[in-house]
């Protein structure tokens, strides 16, 4: 009787001597604990692109629930008019673009266009305004659209330009979710860019957000002119960022008639969600942002993107002035993809899942 028992202890135990448990603790090794070098980014843009989307998908599962996409929208509450003279953009004063400088628009028109995007399925809903730095006066009147969007029970997010402490702070106490402010490129390459402000003026706007406890979405744009060195070190920017950013939106320059940049060669679409994956493996917890550029994409790249790790996408017909697919086609997208558009209120905001 014994003798037939005896094996049993041993049956019982083999499933778990064979249960892939180092599987699941080696994959998160390339996740930075210190520093990421541009060296280290590169060689992982480097990888042939089938093991990098495998890797950045590996990482994206731990960390996100799978298919789950935020849908963010994205009003101009201030357009035009700016004197910075950043080479993508269209609202640059001293471009000629056809865009039009315009006074700060009114509460109820900003409720009705967050009413609007929420109806849509959007859960975040940010608000760009065209300044260098808003002047304290600015700051109140933001202050109140912050409010009402907040009423609507959505995320809120702003992008304003370059802020003081204490405006960072005015901006928190209004109930400011998240505030973008991207680095935009590597900063060997930002001169190439922008010469009306310094890269140090953004790395300081992030600082003064994060100390007021506001979350910071901050990305860049590829295609650019930049050499491939260059979005590895724009990633290594973000990545060494502590904490680096809950939100990186990436863009694909959307090249504007009457910029500097309009005559760029467009980035190489494999190039492109090469730099997405990278995002997802350096910074794990972050919403990775399908952002400007999704136009001229396409379903396929777009369906890669998110393969690599992007889990949310500017939603509504415009950004900022530029073009996007409209809700519709994105509904579409989705649904093909089997994917699900982020349905949570402004309560359950993304650390849930950055716990």
């Amino acid at each position: 009787m014994s003798a037939t028992l005896a094996p049993t202890p041993a049956v019982q135990s083999a499933p778990s001597s064979v249960q892939p448990v180092q599987l699941h603790r080696r994959t998160p090794a390339p996740v930075a604990q210190g520093p990421w070098s541009v060296e280290a980014i590169q060689a992982l843009l480097d990888k042939p692109l089938m093991d990098l989307l495998f890797e950045a998908q590996t990482v994206h599962r731990q960390h996100w629930p799978a298919g789950d996409i935020e849908l963010a929208t994205l009003l101009s509450v201030k357009t035009g008019g700016c004197p910075e003279n950043c080479g993508y953009c269209p609202q640059a004063a001293e471009f000629d673009t056809g865009v039009k400088a315009e006074k700060l628009m009114e509460v109820d028109e900003v409720v009705r266009a967050a009413q609007a995007a929420k109806d849509a399925g959007a859960t975040r809903f940010c608000m760009g305004a065209a300044w260098r730095a808003p002047k304290d006066r600015d700051i109140e009147k933001v202050s109140a659209l912050i409010g009402a969007v907040k009423g609507l029970g959505l995320q809120t997010c702003a992008t304003l330009g370059m802020l003081e402490s204490h405006q960072a702070q005015a901006l928190k106490d209004a109930g400011l979710d998240y505030y973008n402010h991207n680095l935009d490129t590597a900063p060997e390459y930002y001169t190439d860019v922008v010469s009306t402000r310094a890269y140090q003026d953004r790395l300081d706007t992030l600082q003064n957000v994060r100390s007021a406890g506001i979350s910071v979405c901050c990305g860049g744009i590829v295609g650019m002119g930049e050499a491939p060195v260059h979005r590895a070190g724009l990633i290594a920017q973000l990545a060494n960022l502590q904490p680096y950013p809950e939100s990186v939106p990436i863009n694909s320059l959307v090249r504007v008639p009457g910029t500097p940049l309009a005559d760029s060669e467009p980035i190489d679409p494999f190039d492109f969600v090469r730099v997405i994956a990278v995002a997802r493996i350096t910074m794990p917890k972050a919403r990775v942002r399908l952002s400007a550029g999704r136009q001229q994409m396409g379903e396929a790249v777009q369906a890669l993107c998110f393969m690599a790790g992007a889990n949310s996408i500017f939603y509504g017909d415009k950004l900022l002035v530029t073009g996007n697919p409209d809700v519709d086609a994105d509904a579409q997208l989705l649904a093909k993809l089997g994917l699900n558009g982020h349905r949570t209120t402004a309560t359950e905001a993304d650390h849930a899942h950055h716990a």
